[in-house]
């Protein structure tokens, strides 16, 4: 079985597996719901943070390791899109169990950005494959899909960190990603761009 089919199985059996021990060790339903909202937004953003830096990496440090990080990146991706659509059928299970509580955590603005993010997952999801790179649009997509969702994880953990010092963690992690990124364009324009 290749390595990247064996990480999209591992990733859904862990996400059964961990939904069930919310379902069994949870006092309410609402509770296993919210836990599960909270493990998944963590393992997505896990996810997706490998995926953002596989290529940065090996650009970077060329090695076996980081060879082998960028060979499972569409894997991540597709890893990662599993896990937050996972996490949006449980927001959304929420929603209609708790109306109330659902709308006390949230409101229409962050609907309607969190909207956009899922469609960019779906499209990019659904293009990862290399028929679909042979596209226009597909490296445009992609790009601004990348970036959009990198926005939306600093602004959903960002804003929790005043109440929540432990999510300042997860910005910490999205930033030094951000400083990969740049490091390796910066690399990169200054090989396109030094004397021969």
């Amino acid at each position: 079985m290749p390595n990247g089919l064996l990480l999209l199985m591992l990733t859904g059996l862990g996400l059964a597996g961990g939904s069930l021990l919310a379902f069994a060790g949870a006092p309410t339903e609402t509770e296993a719901l919210r836990l599960i909202i909270r493990g998944t937004a963590r393992s997505s953003l896990i996810l997706f943070l490998l995926a953002f830096v596989a290529g940065p990496l090996h650009s970077l440090w060329p090695n076996a390791a980081s060879a082998a990080l960028l060979k499972l990146r569409r894997w991540f991706g597709l890893s990662f899109a599993l896990s937050h659509l996972t996490h949006a059928v449980v927001l959304v299970a929420l929603a209609t169990r708790d109306p109330a509580l659902f709308w006390s955590l949230t409101n229409p603005a962050n609907v309607v950005t969190g909207g956009i993010a899922y469609g960019f997952i779906l499209l990019m999801a659904a293009t990862s494959f290399d028929a679909a790179r042979r596209w226009a649009v597909w490296s445009g997509l992609h790009r601004i899909g990348l970036w959009y969702l990198w926005i939306s994880f600093v602004v959903a953990f960002g804003k929790r960190v005043p109440a929540n010092p432990p999510y300042s963690v997860a910005l910490v992690l999205l930033l030094v990603a951000l400083g990969l990124r740049m490091a390796a364009y910066r690399r990169k324009r200054a090989a396109v761009f030094a004397p021969r």
